[in-house]
């Protein structure tokens, strides 16, 4: 009798013991993480921390150096023992005082980024629309000796088709076409200044470049239609050597440790403001999301970085020192995937930029998000863009994952701009950013088998010309291949 109670006892041992062993599908797991990051999200509450303690966070600045500190500590305090930083040296721009005077009246202005360290020019100011090569080409001696006006986007009006240039590429054609100078008339309403890089390589610019109000821009381009115009610019800013750090927690993978996924967003911003927007939503996201994982003690089957880039306003600097090192080093073929939340927030579905093996992979793990909460649409789609952390990744041939935001678009009105502060920021948006972004990033990880393989060059030249980058490569110097 004693022995069969032993036994009985026994069996009731080894079977509860296997039950807690018995590995979860991903809709119980998810519905696990969900109510931990519910219950226990501070992506909200350590931005807001940092946007009060610190600020802005730009690249090289003391700010910048307390926000990368600030991050590493929060790392280290949520469990990870492998933090670690990846100091790099670059040449990086600050802004000093600039004026713009119109026809002798002054205008308010903002100097936009990597103008050079001193300029004094007066010129004829030539409006050149929406600044695309097109504007240029049907008259290409105008802008010679003149200074080149531009819009930011895309006017009202335009030929159908028509596909927008970043500013520093309008600042790249404008120098190409011999202009002294460019203003760009910033596209949001009740005068919103902007700044940021006009340069697309990051380094110095050789002609001045401004930002002026869409109110003052679409006077002055109403004034040209009849008159002519000049302009005075003159400015000093500050371009020196400077050393910042990218913010890199490992989680080494259970079972294919060699193979990593990436996850990043950039922790720098432009020093208007504190930069809660760009990229405080999505930088203290990564960091939530890497609370999340230990918080969970998720262990996927590869290993995982989550990565808090520096430098990318000023040229992408961290991101491409950390591709540049992997590729040096001989690594660039273990990172398998990589995740960028730039501006991002409030998920309603994924896009998977790269050639896809296995399209399905994103729309069933969307589908087991979206049994968490219907807010959740599962939209997907394939394509890509530039100007953020991803292009050297992409540009490997580096499969890439970003959101698909829901955010109230008026917040993008203060993009770059003095009003990029905290009280822009919803805690429960950002708090999505850390739930959905959990799970895809699990799933990810984990996957037998990943959606999609490193392209090849030709490959990867290919999807840069499906996805209309060819040009803007180019204008960047960023084209690899035969032009």
């Amino acid at each position: 009798m004693k022995k069969l109670l032993i036994l009985a006892t026994l069996t009731l041992v080894i079977s509860s013991c296997t039950e807690e062993k018995k590995e979860l599908s991903n809709a119980e797991l998810f519905a696990k993480i969900d109510a931990e990051i519910k219950a226990n999200a501070k992506a909200y509450s350590t931005l807001k921390e940092a946007s009060e303690t610190i600020g802005h966070r730009l690249t090289g600045s003391e700010n910048g150096a307390k926000a990368e500190t600030y991050v590493y500590n929060k790392l280290k305090e949520y469990g990870f023992e492998d933090v670690e930083y990846q100091p790099f040296a670059v040449e990086a721009w600050s802004r000093g005082e600039v004026s713009l005077s119109i026809d002798g009246n002054d205008t308010k202005v903002v100097t936009l980024g990597h103008s050079p360290v001193e300029a004094n020019v007066t010129g004829n100011i030539v409006d050149f629309g929406n600044g695309l090569e097109a504007d240029y080409a049907a008259n290409p001696e105008a802008a010679k000796g003149n200074i080149a006006l531009v819009y930011i986007g895309i006017l009202e009006g335009s030929p159908e088709g028509s596909s927008n240039l970043h500013r520093s590429e309008k600042t790249a054609l404008a120098l190409k076409y011999g202009a002294i100078g460019i203003i760009i008339i910033n596209q949001v309403p009740n005068g919103v200044l902007l700044t940021g890089t006009a340069s697309v390589t990051g380094e110095l610019l050789t002609i001045p470049a401004v930002c002026i109000s869409l109110e003052d821009g679409m006077a002055l381009k109403e004034k040209l239609k009849t008159e002519s115009a000049s302009a005075t610019i003159n400015m000093t800013n500050n371009s020196s050597m400077i050393n910042a750090r990218n913010v890199v927690a490992t989680l080494k993978g259970s079972e294919i440790p060699e193979e990593e996924i990436v996850i990043g967003g950039h922790l720098d911003s432009w020093d208007l403001a504190t930069g809660a927007i760009d990229n405080g939503i999505g930088s203290f996201a990564v960091v939530d999301i890497a609370r999340a994982f230990k918080a969970n003690n998720l262990q996927p089957k590869r290993t995982v970085k989550f990565v808090l880039f520096m430098g990318e306003e000023q040229g992408l600097f961290g991101s491409r020192h950390m591709v540049k090192e992997a590729v040096e080093g001989g690594t660039i073929d273990n990172i398998k995937y990589m995740m960028n939340l730039d501006m991002g927030g409030n998920p309603i579905g994924m896009n998977a930029g790269g050639k896809l093996d296995n399209e399905n992979f994103f729309k069933e793990l969307g589908a087991t998000i979206q049994q968490q909460d219907s807010i959740y649409k599962n939209n997907f789609s394939n394509n890509s863009g530039l100007h953020s952390d991803h292009q050297p990744f992409m540009l490997e041939g580096i499969p890439i994952l970003s959101v698909h935001s829901n955010l109230d678009r008026s917040i993008y009105g203060c993009y770059h701009s003095d009003c990029d502060d905290f009280n822009l920021v919803n805690e429960e948006h950002i708090t999505n950013t850390s739930r959905f972004g959990t799970m895809m990033l699990y799933g990810l990880a984990n996957a037998e088998v990943l959606p999609a393989t490193k392209m090849d060059s030709e490959t990867t030249k290919e999807f840069m010309i499906k996805n209309d980058l060819k040009e803007k490569l180019i204008i960047g110097g960023d084209w690899k291949w035969e032009k």
